[in-house]
């Protein structure tokens, strides 16, 4: 029977309606030329030239063009980084710049895993004007005091789903205007495979088999296993085990307990959860859950 395939413009929504990212610090700067842009460590970056221009700059051995990156951006142009290490940014002249600071889980369907380091956006007003004015007034002129997301009760959500907005408009005009690779958002390049990854980022917590996860791909088990291994380079049971274990980390930095992470993921024992984890991450859920919760007091 022939298999229907799901069209590009359906997975670009499916991906993108799953983002729900965190708001950890979010600011309007003025800046003199000549002055750097501090862009935020350990969290997705987005920035945003409401005026004036920018110039990028090389970090350390890095080129700028290996990330992405233009030599200059202009009003209008947005700039979202998922490596924040990648280059350093000055005002070219006098500028007004957004930067917003972005906690996206791993698990938030994968959709880091699905991006470079960086990503540009040339002229955002000129193909989504309404989203280019809401980033134009997001966050508060740095050092005015004046925080519009503490001003009020739900004002912090507002803020949130503000910021959320101008991240998914910034990451589907880059992927509809031809800048992502071809096919994406495919993780594997491989239809048939990909419908296997995400059915397992779907439903980690099931007891996952090879006949079930080849069913899945329309293929045979040994067809499946071997076109699996090579194209992502792990075997099945492996690449289900790590989906669990970053669905436990996204869990447990919720602050859920273990025995109840233990079975959200499918696993029938909290030792076997343990040893898994351990495992994998170096740290026993219950450490990494206070590490995680730790980190979150400090932002």
């Amino acid at each position: 029977m022939a298999q229907t395939l799901e069209p590009a413009e359906t997975a670009i929504d499916r991906v993108l309606s799953g983002v729900d990212a965190r708001l950890l610090r979010q600011h309007r700067i003025d800046l003199r030329a000549g002055e750097p842009v501090a862009i935020p460590g350990g969290a997705v970056a987005l920035v945003y030239v409401i005026c004036g221009s920018l110039r990028a700059e090389p970090s350390g051995r890095a080129a700028v063009s290996e990330h992405g990156v233009p030599g200059s951006l202009e009003a209008g142009d947005a700039l979202l980084f998922t490596d924040p290490r990648a280059v350093l940014l000055h005002a070219a002249e006098d500028a007004f710049v957004l930067v917003s600071s972005l906690d996206l889980p791993p698990t938030d369907d994968g959709i880091l895993g699905l991006l470079p380091p960086s990503l540009f956006v040339r002229d955002l007003p000129g193909s989504d004007p309404a989203v280019a004015a809401l980033a134009a007034q997001l966050g508060p002129k740095l050092g005015s005091g004046d925080d519009p997301c503490a001003d009020q009760p739900g004002s912090s959500v507002v803020c949130r789903m503000m910021a959320n907005t101008v991240l998914v408009s910034v990451i589907r005009a880059w992927a509809i205007r031809g800048c992502a690779p071809a096919g994406w958002p495919s993780r594997t390049g491989d239809p048939f495979l990909d419908r296997v990854v995400e059915a397992v980022h779907a439903d980690p917590a099931r007891e996952w088999t090879l006949e079930d996860l080849a069913r899945t791909g329309a293929m045979s088990r040994s067809v499946f296993a071997e076109r699996f291994r090579t194209t992502l380079g792990v075997s099945p049971a492996s690449y289900v085990a790590e989906v669990r274990i970053r669905s436990a980390q996204d869990l447990l930095a919720q602050g859920r307990g273990v025995s109840e992470v233990s079975r959200a993921i499918g696993y029938g024992s909290d030792e076997g959860f343990s040893r898994a984890f351990r495992r994998r991450t170096g740290l026993t859920p219950s450490a990494w859950r206070s590490d995680a919760l730790l980190r979150a007091s400090r932002v």
